[in-house]
């Protein structure tokens, strides 16, 4: 077995064990967890992102409900430990569908188990890489000036993501730490929210005019992804710019990137790449671009709202734009700048915001 392994497997034991002493000290089994809300979250100088505060929830026995949940949490471990000691794997939504034999532990929805892996990350102080569970989705793509090399089951490879890959770009693997990277040429990097913009630059080789290397982030950034994006911007110094549609859940995409996201704010120093910058679609590029537009939902209104109150967002800068959104009532897409060519967003609106921010 790994040392990494065996470590993984000592900190769940251990867990498991605390529950064991509490029964013989007569007291019933409890598990202390911050508790998982924006209010619980605090910015920590050293690492300059977003993790959890100091309030803290009791998952106890006293109750019904506590008691199933430690219950689970036992027949996790136990189901971790074993993949452990076989060197197996599984998905989240194996885990979810191998519960069904486990009678009263059983997961009700997939979201149920999907918080407890995240709940045994936190105690832990692991990730679930380390308990051998795989997500669902697939990593980003990237294209550009790198040149790196990635450990596989059939031994060592090394792989241009310009010059070795086709126009899908290189497919990042879940495990992103057995990635080497061993020279480039890039002078920085750019997050594109969808696959039709990631295209466009790609298409108007806007990776070979800037020397930048392009990751599609797929919507809301797979962990693998976002721990990328960290390590290139940490290892090899190059600022990254975030290009998202101009709406509250895109804002919410490069939050995830920059500062950690509230779900798995146990991971913002592992993942966060504090030094990210947002680009665009800005409220503001809605009425100095006369951009294409659409109103803005319900639902879109109490997201915005909700950014107000949201520490990721306390700044000068999104206070404004927000408050701009709001007072406009529309959103507008990464694609509606196709409303002055199909080379507008490659030679005019990235050139000159990415000067103006200083990028390039």
């Amino acid at each position: 077995m790994l040392e990494k392994d065996e470590l993984t497997q000592r900190k769940l034991l251990h867990l498991i064990n605390g529950f064991y002493t509490q029964l013989e000290s007569g007291e019933i089994p409890a598990l202390l967890l911050p508790t998982r809300t924006k209010a619980n979250i605090a910015y920590d100088d050293e690492s300059e992102v977003w993790v959890y505060g100091e309030r803290e929830s009791t998952r106890s026995a006293k109750t019904t409900r506590g008691a199933y949940q430690l219950l689970k949490t036992s027949y996790v471990v136990d189901f971790v430990n074993t993949q452990l000691k076989q060197a197996k794997s599984s998905t989240l939504r194996e885990l979810y569908y191998i519960s069904e034999n486990w009678d009263l532990a059983k997961f009700g929805e997939q979201q149920e188990s999907d918080r407890l892996i995240e709940d045994l990350e936190i105690v832990s102080e692991l990730q679930r890489e380390d308990f051998h569970i795989r997500p669902e989705e697939d990593g980003a793509s990237i294209m550009g000036p790198l040149r790196i090399r990635e450990k596989t089951r059939r031994g060592t490879k090394t792989i241009h993501c310009q010059e070795d890959v086709g126009e899908a770009g290189y497919q990042v693997p879940c495990n992103v730490d057995a990635l080497e990277f061993l020279e480039h040429d890039a002078r920085l990097v750019i997050a594109i929210e969808t696959g039709g913009m990631r295209d466009r630059l790609i298409e108007n080789e806007f990776d070979e005019k800037f020397d930048a290397i392009i990751i599609h982030l797929k919507g809301q950034p797979a962990r693998s992804t976002r721990r990328l994006m960290k390590r290139i911007s940490e290892e090899l110094k190059l600022p990254v710019a975030v290009f998202t549609d101009g709406d509250p859940w895109s804002y919410r995409i490069f939050a995830s990137v920059a500062y950690g996201s509230i779900k798995s704010a146990h991971l913002s120093e592992y993942m966060a790449a504090p030094a990210a910058m947002f680009v665009g679609i800005r409220p503001s590029d809605i009425i100095n671009y006369e951009l294409p537009n659409d109103k803005l939902t319900d639902q879109d209104i109490r997201a915005l709202h909700s950014l107000l109150s949201d520490p990721r967002f306390d700044s000068e800068f999104w206070r404004s734009e927000v408050n701009l959104q709001l007072e406009l009532n529309k959103k507008s897409e990464q694609q509606s700048l196709a409303k002055y060519g199909l080379d507008f967003v490659t030679d005019t609106y990235l050139p000159e915001r990415l000067t103006e921010m200083g990028i390039i």
